[in-house]
């Protein structure tokens, strides 16, 4: 990945990073998958009004809303909620990392170079690490359901490579139409129809600020910048950025929650960012200098440059805002 697109992955994974314990300080008592749902209304509007849908196929869409944003904080809240600490919770919903590169290989034929499977070993090392110098005891049920949450990530990644959507932020704002409604269904049947109302005697200031925080910077920035990164580059070349989320977590959850780190997740986190040095750090094995020339330089909203010749809208004309611009990065000669 070029300067920019290495710069946008480090800001996604800070910024998910802190979604943790942003999460945790403001569910309090709020029905989890209705908080859920309120989050992905946010996302939608106004958002859907304003960007036009991606040019891929409604099950795309529809897959990628399914696995991606329903099935992974689906889980994921329900998990926390069910008593996985906010730390450990950004530590454990990573083994997408390991799962998305094996899926990618088996279903899109993404063989990941030595060099990434090695970083992405020391990371899987460094999450073993973590774990066990957590000390304590995490429910089972929680830990199973963070896992699950990770396994949805992982397809869902997989999803959106595949789909070669290049508008990010489009795909995330669409994929989204899935979520609100089924949750919301969902926590009525499980909690019962006193959940409304229970949802907003509860929902405060510290779950509206959660709200925009989850919302606006861990779904719209986020996952509009790491959907468009999927598609630029190798599943093996994106993903393991998301390995510094942990630190992350962890570090906040401890400066702001009191989730004191212990030695061994001290080291097990310098197991991880060594992992994500190792696994991004350019080898010899990349393209030659002819190659990078030869391969078009592709613009998100504009069109494509080649020999002199002008190509067509690799986005279909679905971008060209300036937020879309800001977040997308478009590249120029």
């Amino acid at each position: 990945m070029n300067r920019r697109d290495t710069l946008l992955a480090a800001l996604v994974a800070t910024i998910w990073g802190f979604n943790f314990v942003v999460i945790d300080w403001g569910m309090g008592e709020v029905p989890p998958l209705l908080f859920l749902a309120i989050r992905f209304l946010a996302v939608l509007v106004p958002a859907i009004f304003l960007i036009p849908r991606p040019r891929v196929p409604w099950r795309t869409i529809l897959a990628v809303g399914a696995f991606m944003s329903l099935g992974q904080f689906g889980f994921l809240y329900v998990s926390m909620h069910a008593g996985m600490p906010a730390g450990l919770a950004g530590l454990v919903l990573q083994t997408q990392v390991v799962l998305t590169i094996v899926i990618a290989a088996l279903v899109l034929g993404e063989r990941p170079t030595r060099r990434q499977s090695l970083g992405v070993l020391l990371g899987a090392v460094g999450l073993g690490v973590v774990a066990v110098g957590r000390g304590g005891h995490v429910p089972l049920l929680a830990l199973g359901l963070c896992l699950i949450a990770a396994l949805m990530w992982a397809i869902g990644n997989v999803v959106s490579r595949a789909s070669g959507a290049t508008g990010g932020l489009a795909l995330t704002v669409w994929s989204a139409l899935v979520v609100p409604v089924p949750l919301a269904l969902l926590s009525v049947l499980l909690d019962g129809p006193g959940v409304l109302a229970e949802a907003a005697a509860a929902f405060d200031g510290h779950a509206a600020v959660s709200t925009l925080y989850t919302a606006v910077l861990a779904s719209l920035v986020g996952y509009g910048i790491f959907n468009g990164l999927l598609a630029r580059h190798p599943s093996a070349a994106v993903v393991p950025w998301v390995l510094l989320v942990p630190p992350v977590s962890m570090g906040s959850a401890w400066l702001l929650l009191g989730e004191r780190p212990s030695v061994g997740e001290l080291v097990g986190g310098a197991v991880l960012v060594l992992g994500v040095l190792v696994a991004l750090r350019p080898g010899a094995a990349g393209r030659s200098r002819a190659e990078r020339a030869s391969a078009p330089r592709l613009g998100v909203g504009r069109a494509a440059v080649e020999g002199g010749q002008r190509g067509p809208d690799p986005a279909g004309g679905e971008v060209g805002g300036p937020l879309l611009d800001l977040l997308e990065g478009a590249e120029r000669r």
